[in-house]
């Protein structure tokens, strides 16, 4: 019979919970041979399953997504503590920390105009902290984590160049770096049109592609549009329509892949005007 376990209620029960999924001897196998690294992936997906009940304004699935993600923090301070390292409230009182040290107009005497000045005086404050541990790295891009998605990544680059001035000052110069870009790109294809196997001019296709999604990310940041956000709504977009495609299509008794391209054209504009209400 199946040991019942009485558990104390809220965090202090969850985290007797994975000390017990962890414990070597009456543990969970699969819990037991995590790591970090193996975790990691994990870590990621909750935020972004977190990020989708958002974006589905789902309230209900919310609350289990982030108990998933908070989850993750357990299960990272549980193998710490294994460790010697630290614990789930050595986490809390860093964290905790962290927040009073760093919000001075709102815990101490500092005073900020709007949420820009707060961006710059956070930024500021994380420059001196990185200083004060005695950081070798001081550049003003130092600190930037590359385990980042690269989209996020970009984005947080430019933001830490445009604090020492290096960014435009407004949109139109981006676009038209984009404009730019773009005809580079198609320089590219053409190249490697013109030779397929050469493996520098598909190298060189690959860096202008990659200019590209930079200046789209500068022109988001520009705009105030989170990229993240942005992506994953034209990616909702683009599934729904195509699915009203294959509806529409199996409607007229015909299958999407027996279509020409043209074809499969017309019941994509019929599915945008069916869902614009046309």
């Amino acid at each position: 019979m199946a040991e019942v376990l009485n558990l104390p209620p809220g965090i202090a029960g969850l985290i007797e919970i994975m000390a017990r999924l962890r414990d070597r001897e009456r543990g969970c196998p699969w819990d037991i041979e995590q790591t970090f690294a193996t975790i990691a992936p994990y870590t990621i997906e909750e935020a972004y399953e977190v990020a989708d009940a958002i974006d589905r304004q789902d309230l209900a699935s919310l609350k289990d997504e982030l108990g998933d993600l908070l989850l993750q923090v357990v299960f990272h301070a549980r193998m710490a503590q294994e460790q010697g390292e630290f614990a789930f409230d050595d986490v809390v009182a860093a964290i905790s920390d962290k927040m009073l040290r760093r919000h001075p107009h709102v815990f101490g005497d500092a005073s900020v105009e709007d949420a820009d000045a707060q961006t710059v005086a956070w930024e500021e404050l994380k420059r001196r902290e990185r200083e004060a541990s005695g950081e070798a790295d001081t550049s003003a891009l130092a600190g930037i984590a590359r385990g980042l998605p690269e989209w996020q990544r970009a984005v947080k680059l430019q933001k830490r160049a445009a604090t020492v001035g290096f960014d435009w000052p407004e949109v139109t110069p981006v676009i038209a770096k984009l404009h730019e870009e773009i005809d580079e790109v198609r320089t590219e294809f053409d190249a490697v049109a013109a030779a397929p196997d050469d493996a520098a001019a598909r190298d060189r296709l690959e860096d202008e592609i990659g200019d590209v999604l930079f200046v789209c990310a500068n022109l988001a940041r520009h705009g105030k549009v989170d990229v993240g956000t942005a992506l994953r709504r034209a990616n909702l977009k683009f599934e729904r329509r195509f699915r009203a495609m294959e509806l529409l299509a199996a409607q007229d008794g015909l299958s999407l892949a027996e279509l020409p391209l043209e074809g499969q054209d017309a019941y994509w504009d019929k599915a945008k005007q069916a869902e614009r209400g046309e």
